[in-house]
């Protein structure tokens, strides 16, 4: 049965996350130290203790996430002797967990992946100044429905404006990004559309959309002087929904990536295809768990992110 780890993107850090993991295995707790320095950072006692405004903030949260995520595939190599390169087949993230994904299998090395993802969060946020961008969600949409809604949305009495899908999650979850008035007018059009529900995110700013150009460039130029190395198994990339181990192709579409959309479904479809019927969430929440309920209800999704569900995991092997 093949096997693939999933790794989980913002919206699923909060305070207290990996203290449990750092409390149980001398691994994880090297792994914060380490994220720590790389950082020059106590990120770890925000991570244990908050605050949870402080921690929300992208530059926190991002390399947080990936730290957490990165303990645990840690862990299950040193306290079971898992090999991610032999037992499982594709790796995948959701937006900043695809560098949580390429840091598993080998790609990046920790420190390179928290500095990475702390210059990623601090770009993104410099982009756009605060207020002016916005995300929202659309719940029973597709996203060829969202795609319309936001082409609607675009002309507005300021002129046309960016709005686009940022992530199709599947299973009716698409979320859109752009300028705060487009986005507001595309609630409303997805609510004419027939659309279930649209709302506002509490969203720093509108991440995955052309709006993030800036940040964009600013990764191009910290990639392209990053060490990488080939993954040990393929990743399956965000902005294509194929696997890819190339290292120059990877580094072009973590460029992509910052102002492309996340094709979650595609993903997911792509790994099944693939052969994979069991998904493992390595990191913080479960919120691709439940999308893969969603998106791929014939496979088995479990959440590897405590001591006990990497003692089930472990068990279940």
């Amino acid at each position: 049965m093949s096997l693939a780890f999933v790794f989980p993107g913002q919206g699923s850090q909060v305070p207290g996350m990996g203290r449990d993991l750092a409390e149980a295995f001398p691994v994880a707790r090297e792994t914060f130290e380490e994220v720590d320095e790389a950082l020059k950072q106590k990120l770890s006692r925000l991570m244990f203790d908050g605050p949870a405004e402080e921690l929300t903030l992208t530059a926190n949260a991002q390399p947080a996430l990936m730290a957490v995520s990165v303990a645990v595939a840690r862990v299950l190599a040193k306290e079971g002797g898992f090999d991610l390169s032999r037992q499982v087949s594709l790796v995948a993230g959701h937006s900043l967990g695809e560098y949580s994904a390429l840091t598993a299998a080998g790609t990046f090395d920790l420190a390179t992946a928290a500095r990475l993802l702390r210059l990623r969060g601090e770009s993104m946020q410099k982009a756009v100044p605060a207020g002016e961008g916005a995300m929202a969600a659309l719940l029973g949409a597709e996203a060829e429905g969202a795609r319309a809604v936001c082409a609607d949305a675009a002309e507005g009495p300021e002129g046309r404006q960016v709005v686009e899908v940022a992530n199709d999650n599947g299973g009716g979850q698409v979320v859109i990004s752009g300028a705060r008035a487009a986005v507001e007018r595309a609630i409303e059009k997805a609510k004419e559309a027939g659309i279930k529900r649209a709302m506002l995110l509490p969203v720093s700013a509108p991440f995955h959309c052309s709006l993030m150009e800036p940040a964009a460039r600013a990764m191009e130029e910290a990639l392209a002087k990053a060490g990488m190395q080939v993954p040990a198994v393929p990743v399956v990339a965000n902005v294509s929904a194929a696997p890819v181990s190339d290292v120059d192709a990877i580094r072009a579409l973590l460029v992509q990536q910052v102002t492309g959309t996340v094709r979650w479904r595609e993903c997911v479809a792509a790994m099944a295809a693939a052969g994979c019927i069991r998904f493992a969430e390595i990191g913080a929440g479960k919120v691709l768990t439940g999308l893969m309920k969603r998106n791929a209800p014939e496979a088995t999704a479990v959440t590897v992110g405590t001591p006990a569900e990497v003692e089930a995991f472990l068990k279940s092997l």
